[in-house]
């Protein structure tokens, strides 16, 4: 796969799903901040990020997670948390079934430590309180 296919799915009417497929670069960011800035502006607050088919990802495409990490989570719920030990996760961004290549490299970035991930649809969905 060169390039990257995106769609939408709306399992539960308070979560939407961005699935992606192929590769997340520089050559696609644009369209993963653009297709996620529209579903905001649409009214979807709470976004599961399928990266199940996603064969590659580059610092163009952490950019790319990390604004719509900022874009689905409220400012101000992050600097109103308390620490007790626990790094804050978004309860708002999560990320769907990162292969393990996609995994090392999210991990490696520090994005797991804030942005939960699951390994199966029904697991994140119920981790959404729907």
């Amino acid at each position: 796969m060169d390039n990257l296919t995106l769609t939408v799915s709306r399992p539960s009417a308070a979560v939407t799903v961005l699935h992606l497929q192929g590769r997340v670069d520089s050559a696609s960011e644009n369209l993963v901040r653009e297709q996620a800035t529209r579903l905001h502006s649409e009214g979807a607050r709470h976004l599961l990020l399928d990266l199940t088919q996603v064969d590659y990802i580059s610092s163009a495409g952490l950019r790319a997670i990390h604004v719509l990490y900022k874009l689905f989570t409220p400012a101000e719920e992050i600097k109103a948390w308390k620490p007790d030990g626990d790094v804050y996760k978004s309860p708002y961004f999560k990320l769907l079934c990162p292969s393990p290549q996609i995994y090392g490299v999210l991990n490696l970035a520090g994005f797991l430590h804030n942005i939960p991930f699951f390994t199966n649809l029904n697991d994140a969905l119920e981790s959404f309180g729907q």
